[in-house]
């Protein structure tokens, strides 16, 4: 017997099978236009510079271009909003760093969780920060340094591209774990803050082995040590702090998300592609000249480093009271 309700159900399930399979169609064809790849920094930083070496890669892969759009701010809190309030279809992406896990303790608050509102694509890479005096500093070595500071506690100072940033907890870490005190010089960006560093006006400074290494290498600052555990194969004349401090260990990263909603079989996708173009000898080539140590992990291999690197830097950033208001 034919009834109305059975008459309405039909005509429902009618609607919804070619939907479904329209959804699944398009999952199956992403990416059939151009993916749009966030970066929450202004043009021109190491960030973006890595970031355009994989965009460049993954649209030869796709044969669809991979558009980097900047949309810096709020130490990437601007540009991270924007993914996580798109549409999560596979087409926008974020490319993002250690501010992604660090900036809910330093700021009052953040319009998106890390963790809720995103997927996890891949660890790209890790880099550490290299530690420098300028060539008028009689500091050697990192030895040196943590005497000089021990001399003179709270004068000598270090810069830094900001507050909260990952060079000004590498310093914060660097003086807990001597001993020592010394006073924190935020500048707006790397630029200004190497332009003072280098004519001798700052003490000490860590930053990326991008921006530092070229300067050490011209003779315009001395290289000291690298923050992460290991010797850089770029550089492997610097010693890594922790030869000199036994357990010192910082490195901060890039890596990959998507909105949490992003269909599982695209995320998927999109992590396997990563994974496959990090692994590529000529894009590790150039991301190794900059100072940086491939990774190239699963998108669980990232969560689990997202949450350590929550667990890690949490109660330092609380302990030391950083904040931005």
């Amino acid at each position: 017997m034919i009834t109305r309700r059975g008459v309405v159900a039909g005509a429902v399930g009618s609607l919804l099978v070619p939907a479904a399979t329209s959804r699944l169609s398009a999952q199956q064809n992403w990416p059939s236009r151009y993916v749009r790849l966030v970066v929450p920094f202004p043009p021109g930083g190491g960030t973006d510079a890595v970031g355009r070496i994989l965009a460049t890669r993954l649209s030869e892969m796709w044969g669809q271009q991979v558009v980097i759009e900047n949309r810096g701010g709020a130490g990437s809190n601007i540009g991270t909003e924007v993914v996580a309030r798109s549409e999560p279809d596979g087409y926008t992406i974020l490319f993002s760093s250690i501010g992604f896990a660090i900036n809910r303790f330093i700021y009052p608050t953040i319009p998106f969780d890390p963790v809720a509102d995103f997927a996890p694509i891949t660890l790209i890479a890790t880099f550490p920060n290299v530690l420098a005096v300028p060539n008028s500093s009689s500091a050697k070595s990192v030895a040196d340094v943590v005497a000089l500071a021990k001399a003179s506690p709270g004068k000598l100072t270090y810069a830094t591209s900001g507050i909260g940033s990952s060079p000004h907890l590498t310093s914060e870490l660097f003086c807990r774990t001597a001993g020592i005190t010394m006073t924190h010089v935020p500048y707006r960006g790397a630029g200004p803050a190497l332009t003072d560093f280098i004519a001798g006006r700052i003490d000490m400074m860590f930053n990326t082995a991008g921006a530092m290494l070229p300067q050490i290498r011209t003779g315009q600052m001395r290289g000291l040590a690298v923050s992460g555990r290991e010797r850089l194969p770029s550089a492997p004349e610097l010693p890594t702090v922790a030869e000199a401090l036994p357990g010192f260990d910082v490195s901060a990263w890039y890596a990959l998300f998507a909105p949490a909603a992003t269909p599982r079989p695209i995320v998927e996708r999109l992590s396997t592609d990563a994974m496959a173009v990090l692994r590529e000898p000529f894009v590790r080539q150039r991301l190794e000249e900059l100072g940086l140590v491939v990774v190239g992990s699963s998108g669980r291999g990232l969560a689990e480093h997202l949450r350590a690197e929550m667990d890690r830097w949490g109660p330092v950033i609380r302990d030391a009271k950083i904040s931005v208001q």
